[in-house]
């Protein structure tokens, strides 16, 4: 944790915030000194967890549940942010999901939740908040792709395409939201979480020229640094132990 609270006053809305890199991403932002809106869909419990823990560090936090398919849902989670907390300065879009789809086993559900969770929810949610983060003075979006937007995974075909598309609409939205709002994504590569199974690690790690798997403080420590770079927009930042080279 910084010593000083770089981000004392401003107001953060993190999507996903329940559960894993979300939690610590919200968690971060209230370290540096943020308030923080915490999004969730069905965690429910791991939202009123995380608010607790937000205001033991003396921060304010508030939950707020909303299905972010859905356009009219995502336009009144903003609203309520913004009426909740009286202005709206970070939004991070890491509500995701990542669904194995195979070529000819891909349905039409399977599509449209993938690319309506990761694309077009991170974009709504960016169009909604637009005009509040313009109005803050420092207004900053931090989207989450992956390394699946640049490999391409077989696998996971429309969650790659999603990926791919996170990463474009950044460019383009950087463009459209300047200069009063930076917008820049993060596409990290295998993050472990405390409990996760070793499996997960070893392809990555063979892979990977660092040898290691990333920490959730590699992202909350991109996450500070994309908050801060006032002159970065429009870029996607890789962390992924070298895995794409």
């Amino acid at each position: 944790m910084s010593d000083q609270n770089n981000l004392s006053g401003r107001v953060a809305l993190v999507t996903g915030a329940a559960k894993r890199l979300g939690r610590a991403v919200a968690l971060r932002l209230a370290n540096e000194g943020a308030d923080v809106a915490v999004h969730y869909g069905k965690s429910a419990a791991g939202a009123a967890e995380l608010v607790a823990e937000i205001e033991k560090l003396g921060r304010h936090a508030a939950p707020f549940s909303a299905e972010l398919t859905s356009v009219p849902a995502i336009q009144k989670l903003v609203n309520d942010v913004v009426i909740h907390f009286g202005h709206l300065d970070i939004l991070v879009n890491s509500a995701a999901n990542f669904l194995p789809t195979k070529f000819g086993e891909t349905t039409e559900h399977t599509w449209n939740s993938s690319l309506d969770t990761n694309l077009k929810a991170p974009f709504f949610c960016s169009q909604s908040a637009a005009p509040h983060l313009a109005r803050s003075g420092h207004g900053v979006i931090i989207n989450f792709a992956d390394i699946g937007g640049i490999l391409g995974w077989r696998d996971f075909l429309p969650h790659s395409l999603s990926k791919s598309g996170i990463i474009l609409m950044t460019r383009v939205l950087a463009k459209e939201l300047a200069p009063a709002v930076r917008i820049n994504a993060i596409a990290p590569g295998t993050i472990t979480m405390p409990g996760d199974p070793p499996e997960l690690q070893a392809d990555f790690i063979r892979r990977a020229p660092l040898r290691r798997t990333g920490r959730p403080e590699d992202i909350t420590d991109a996450v500070l640094y994309l908050l801060t770079a006032e002159f970065l927009t429009g870029q996607t930042l890789i962390l992924d132990g070298g895995r794409t080279l």
